[in-house]
């Protein structure tokens, strides 16, 4: 278990690793920081929601990032990123990101798409407490390429 309520095969799970036979497993430094993330967002995040969070992706490594064609700096790629999208209808998209926000101490959060009210999915990273930005952007598409904007 990476942590109380994220399962080691809920962390590395992939779509696209299993179509293109990809081997899909955190090495030790990326475990701890998968570890790290659980323990200091997703978990207190989960007990503010009171219930279940999707994770839309968690761990990547290199080959699965460039398969889906994720950015070669991606914090998935070190066990530092995770997608959570609230599908089950506990707490909106919008409502975990401004709590996240509010409560807790985090290297960057994106607002992935969606519309002002609601974003599709939270993207949110964590690295250490000294090396945090608290950083928030709103990623957007413009000319079929991917933005962002500081907000």
């Amino acid at each position: 278990m990476i942590s109380k309520h994220i399962s080691d095969k809920e962390a590395t799970f992939s779509r696209t690793a299993l179509r293109l036979d990809i081997h899909n497993q955190p090495d030790e430094d990326q475990l701890y920081y998968m570890q790290l993330i659980a323990e200091e967002v997703f978990e207190p995040l989960r007990e503010w929601v009171g219930k279940p969070i999707k994770i839309n992706s968690f761990y990547r490594c290199r080959q699965v990032n460039k398969a889906i064609g994720g950015s070669i700096k991606s914090q998935h790629c070190k066990g530092q990123a995770i997608d959570i999208d609230d599908i089950y209808g506990h707490k909106t998209n919008a409502q975990m990101f401004k709590w996240i926000k509010k409560n807790l101490d985090f290297d960057q959060m994106i607002w992935e798409f969606g519309d002002d009210k609601n974003p599709n999915w939270v993207h949110v990273s964590y690295v250490s407490p000294e090396e945090n930005r608290n950083r928030c952007l709103k990623a957007y598409k413009e000319n079929g390429k991917t933005k962002y904007m500081v907000i």
